[in-house]
């Protein structure tokens, strides 16, 4: 099956993916079965992020080429983790399929584009085990982590680096039935192949993490768990960038620049 959110008359719909067509449904998949109420054409639906989660977790360093780059660059935080350890992201990134990802008129350095698998949570869960955590997964989405790499050198925090506004593209759909860490994820730019690695060669898997993250917080239907990549690229505006994962999808969206704010004077009196 494949979930999906869009836009109609403005309001947000979940929908359920089938063939050229968006089955519009009377509610959430999360929340039990529901019905078809109508549908769309799936060329011209407006996607929305395929869920807004209670809590959006976000793995990094979990592919040894992106740790081995990582060190070659310098970064301290290049090193093999000896546990599965996760951090946050920012709701208020999220766009969907199809939307532009918006280039901050400030951001200079490397703009970079990572492809990741992302894991939607289907049950409560709490001091999960491995085959429990593996069961709590409603199925599979594709997300781009955008990082602007000068901000998240700088600052002590990525709470703009990582989280601005269309930085966290994540779509088209939710498949539930792969096996995602069989798959290969490619990440393209213009058609061009910028990156091409198996999905599943991780140094935790999610379940790994899904039991150490519910030995302290307690998981929701709905939260997203993105699994890293093992590969960036360059991205600019003017770009179309795709994320694909074999088994569920390609994830697209252009890149745009963002005008110049006007300054008429002083922001303090």
């Amino acid at each position: 099956m494949r979930y999906t959110r869009v836009s109609v008359d403005g309001a947000p719909v979940w929908g359920r993916v089938e063939g050229d067509d968006v089955h519009l449904l009377s509610g959430s998949p999360l929340d039990g079965d529901p019905s078809v109420t109508g549908s769309v054409p799936a060329a011209t639906a407006v996607w929305l992020p395929v869920v807004v989660p209670p809590v959006f977790y976000a793995v990094g360093m979990n592919y040894r080429r992106h740790i081995e780059h990582a060190r070659a660059l310098g970064d301290p935080n290049g090193v093999v983790p000896t546990r599965p350890e996760v951090g946050y992201r920012a709701n208020n990134a999220l766009t969907g399929h199809t939307a532009p990802i918006v280039k901050p008129a400030g951001v200079e350095g490397r703009f970079e584009a990572e492809p990741e698998l992302v894991a939607v949570i289907g049950r409560t869960l709490r001091n999960a085990t491995y085959e429990e955590a593996r069961a709590a997964v409603l199925g599979w989405t594709i997300g781009n982590d955008v990082s602007a790499r000068t901000w998240q050198h700088r600052d002590r925090t990525f709470w703009r680096s990582k989280n601005s506004d269309t930085f966290k593209p994540m779509g088209p759909w939710i498949e539930t039935d792969v096996d995602a860490l069989a798959q290969t994820t490619t990440l393209r730019v213009n058609g061009e192949v910028r990156a091409e690695f198996a999905t599943g060669d991780m140094v935790f898997d999610p379940y790994d993490y899904i039991v150490e993250i519910t030995r302290h917080n307690t998981m929701h239907p709905g939260d997203v768990l993105w699994m890293g990549a093992e590969s960036a690229c360059q991205i600019e505006p003017g770009d179309t960038v795709e994320v694909g994962i074999s088994g569920i999808g390609v994830l697209s969206n252009p890149v745009l620049a963002e005008p110049a704010p006007l300054r008429s004077g002083s922001a303090r009196p």
